[in-house]
């Protein structure tokens, strides 16, 4: 989905769909393509979640708050950027949850050069907080965007040291609600030199489990991910697990054993990330083509993160949507799985309500749409029709992979 600018109305009704309850981008994109277009999809929304929510109506973004929204945006100097437009990041583009609209303040040419991600402790230490700036400086020299989170610590000595080169720190809240407040004069030599970018409304004020969402723009925009200083639950991990899944490179910088801000860090060397001890490491490996390709293995491996219960945030973060990173290379339901599926022990062959055969497949053992279509033997269209109808429930949790399973054991 490239190469078109939106008119004012159909960006109007971009943004009423993905601010409307229970749509996330992939939601929005399965609408899109089902419908073939915002318009028509909102028009169809009532009736479709009319049936899908057995008759409790889903809230629709109103009109109105869109344009007050985008007025609002305007007098910021704040511009809305869709999927479809030329302008729209291309690395960003590729990431299977790219957001539909960005919204952008500042200079908006610094979203089409190579970015490198670097992330950290906001408790960072000394070292820490100077090497970041060394590397960021020089990768900056170098020609490339650093991409941060604008959080304490390491990215915020990030976004300082490449103010000159170029920097983009992504929102966890909207664009009139940047976090922390302390960092209000960064937020504004960024809108200056660099670049602000967000997803959410503009005057959203970020909640927790906006952070972690916030994270796949990061890595999304990035040929490659550091990871400068990590605890052992930080959400920097939780950036490079999204960087594995989308198949980006992968750094981290070691430190001392005895520093609990370096335990996420060298848990990463452990299980494959790439050594980072100057920029030239990074230089080279980006020079020799890492940055691009399928999603990796780092996390597969034994002992991996996900056996560890540092991403107990990442997994609880959405009820209704997930924006999961796991590689699951299940190509059905597991027996344990199957024993949480609603009616598992009705013949699903006997059901012939697509969204009940569909559901009846399902549990929470994540699988792959294209296995479910087959196992299912409906067509690509009814199951995908049905996975909307289960999103509109909050019934469904998206995960990497192109992977779905059910939310909870709820019938």
């Amino acid at each position: 989905m490239s190469g078109a600018r939106l008119s004012d109305e159909q960006l109007v009704d971009w943004l009423r769909l993905i601010r409307s309850e229970n749509i996330g981008p992939r939601t929005f994109l399965a609408l899109i393509n089902r419908f073939g277009g915002a318009g028509a999809a909102l028009e169809a929304l009532p009736a479709l979640a009319a049936k899908s929510l057995r008759g409790r109506v889903i809230r629709i973004a109103p009109r109105d708050d869109i344009l007050r929204e985008m007025d609002a945006a305007a007098r910021m100097g704040v511009r809305f950027i869709p999927l479809c437009d030329p302008a729209y990041p291309l690395l960003l583009r590729e990431i299977p949850d790219a957001p539909p609209v960005l919204s952008i303040r500042g200079a908006a040419e610094t979203m089409q050069r190579d970015g490198v991600a670097l992330v950290g402790s906001r408790n960072a230490s000394t070292a820490g907080l100077a090497f970041a700036e060394r590397l960021a400086r020089g990768l900056g020299r170098e020609g490339y965007v650093i991409v941060s989170g604008l959080a304490r610590g390491i990215d915020a000595a990030a976004h300082g040291a490449s103010l000159e080169t170029g920097t983009i720190a992504v929102l966890a809240g909207g664009q009139a609600r940047p976090y922390p407040s302390e960092h209000e004069k960064l937020v504004a030599q960024i809108a200056e030199r660099g670049l602000l970018v967000s997803e959410m409304p503009i005057e959203w004020e970020p909640r927790g489990r906006d952070f972690p969402r916030r994270n796949r723009i990061i890595s999304g925009l990035s040929r490659a991910t550091v990871v400068v200083e990590a605890a052992r639950r930080s959400g920097s991990l939780i950036t490079a697990r999204f960087a594995n899944e989308q198949g980006r490179e992968i750094f981290a910088v070691p430190g001392s054993p005895l520093d609990p801000r370096a335990e996420g860090t060298n848990g990463l060397l452990r299980q494959g990330a790439t050594l980072c001890a100057r920029p030239e490491d990074v230089l080279e490996a980006l020079a020799a083509g890492g940055g691009g390709g399928s999603a990796g293995s780092l996390f597969d491996m034994a002992g991996g993160a996900d056996q560890g219960p540092f991403f107990e945030e990442f997994e609880a973060l959405f009820a209704q949507e997930q924006i999961a990173s796991d590689n699951f290379a299940l190509s059905q339901p597991t027996a344990d799985a199957r024993e949480h599926l609603p009616d598992a022990d009705a013949n699903y062959a006997e059901l012939t309500d697509p969204r009940e055969r569909v559901m009846s497949l399902l549990g929470p053992t994540p699988v792959a749409i294209d296995d479910l279509i087959r196992t299912a033997g409906l067509s690509a269209r009814d199951v995908q029709g049905a996975l909307v109808e289960l999103d509109l429930e909050g019934r469904l949790e998206r995960h990497g992979a192109n992977c779905v399973a059910l939310v909870g054991n709820r019938k």
